[in-house]
């Protein structure tokens, strides 16, 4: 019970200890009002780079990117172009810079390379970041280049498929910063999965907006009302982890507890029975029982298809196990796929970020296996995983084709952003669905005050 004697939701109240599922205990983040200088001030903007983005442990990508030695990817932040590369030795990453005069090295979002050349002096470093040519090099004072000026390299580490770079000049283990349980994205197994989509667009409102609106489920049933046959939105289970991590572990297969009919299988629910690869016009049960007959259709599946879903509890096949990393991420986890979302902070506007998805698939050849409906994928995409797609960039006005439901929270974002300006509006009052809010900023200030 919450403090007015509401039931604080459990989705599995016999989940053991140790269980992935189970309920963590309640933390205590105060009653505080935040304040919105946040949201629009640039000052503030220039201390979060300082304090937050620059020593935080950030996700650049995933290693199903690069396969092969050679493969890289660019991860752009703020200013800044990282360069991550499977070399020899593991995963590495470098700053996107020539030590000679400062050019941006690599264009190319992506490709394969064991030497980066410089176009503007051709200058050459190995993808290990050593120095590899320097052109006319007697022609250089031998003090000047006497420290063989390689690449500048990034604090780099990889976690469940998923790298992360640090810029901090001391960032102290990844697991740890991390902050959720050992084997919880590990069993998803997002390094033999594939990126499917991948959408970076700019939509108008400050980052924080961004990763608040996708933290709570509150808002669903007056911005997504077509989810109020699907989602059990009153039903969430949320949970707080260390260093600012959280989850909200959403019932999918249930109508809200908002609408009067529990009882009939409406069209949401029908559509979501035949994702789990069940004949819905057969279907006999009720509302009440399509979840666990979703459970039990993929177990079926994935026992057909030679999946080892063992390592999975029930809910992980039917629900939405929205699981947020700090600073900027949330991931949409499921066994068939991962929905891999990144809120970026503009590189100059406070009131401009980048949402910045990836889907990724877990490649089956079965035309009944494939990402949750809700995801977004445009028709016809190619999820077989053998080509990776190239990253779509849309600007602020233009449609990202990114579904319904994130279509309705690109618009409704800027109109949010423009309200907290007002002079009539103090600051965010947020209820028990929105704790993982307060949990996030509780966190932010502990790190901005450092």
């Amino acid at each position: 019970m919450n403090a007015k004697g509401i039931p604080v939701a459990v989705i599995n109240p016999d989940a053991p200890a140790e269980s992935l599922e189970s309920k963590q205990p309640e933390l205590d983040n105060g009653v505080d009002i935040a304040s919105k200088e946040g949201y629009f001030s640039r000052e503030y903007m220039a201390l979060e780079w300082d304090k937050v983005w620059t020593r935080s442990w950030l996700i650049a990508g995933v290693e199903a990117d690069i396969p092969r030695v050679g493969d890289y990817f660019l991860f752009a932040i703020g200013d800044e172009s990282i360069i991550v590369t499977r070399t020899e030795e593991g995963v590495r990453a470098f700053y996107n810079v020539c030590s000679h005069r400062g050019a941006r090295l690599v264009q190319e979002e992506r490709g394969n390379r064991k030497v980066f050349v410089c176009p503007f002096h051709s200058w050459s470093f190995n993808n290990t970041g050593e120095l590899r040519r320097i052109t006319d090099e007697e022609y250089f004072k031998p003090e000047v280049i006497a420290h063989r000026p390689g690449l500048k390299p990034v604090a780099c580490d990889t976690h469940a498929g998923i790298v992360f770079i640090n810029m901090g000049a001391d960032p102290g283990p990844l697991k740890e910063a991390i902050g959720l349980p050992e084997g919880y994205l590990e069993a998803y197994r997002l390094d033999e999965m594939k990126v499917v989509r991948h959408v970076r667009s700019e939509w108008g409102a400050n980052w924080k907006v961004g990763v608040e609106a996708f933290y709570e489920s509150y808002h669903l049933h007056a911005v997504h009302p077509e989810t109020r046959g699907v989602m059990g939105d009153l039903n969430v289970q949320y949970d707080l982890y260390p260093n600012g991590a959280s989850r909200m572990i959403v019932p999918l297969g249930q109508p809200s507890p908002r609408i009067h009919d529990q009882t009939t299988v409406n069209e949401g629910l029908k559509m979501m029975l035949e994702d789990a690869g069940i004949d819905s016009s057969g279907f006999d049960g009720t509302a009440a029982d399509v979840r666990r007959a979703i459970q039990e259709g993929k177990r079926a599946r994935a026992q057909r298809l030679g999946l080892e879903y063992d390592r999975f509890v029930d809910g992980q096949l039917s629900d939405s196990w929205a699981t947020g990393i700090f600073p900027n991420v949330q991931i949409g986890c499921h066994p068939e796929a991962v929905f891999l979302m990144r809120f970026l902070p503009h590189e100059t506007d406070p009131e401009r970020f980048y949402y910045d998805t990836m889907t990724l698939i877990f490649p089956v050849a079965d035309g009944s296996y494939k990402p949750p409906a809700w995801m977004g994928l445009p028709e016809g995409t190619d999820t077989s995983g053998k080509v990776r797609p190239a990253t779509e960039h849309y600007g602020i006005e233009e449609d990202a084709n990114l579904g319904l439901v994130l279509s309705q929270d690109s618009s409704l974002l800027p109109i949010v952003q423009q309200g907290m300006r007002s002079r009539g509006f103090d600051g965010q009052l947020w209820s028990e669905q929105e704790q993982r809010l307060r949990h996030f900023h509780v966190e932010l200030e502990r790190r901005l005050a450092r």
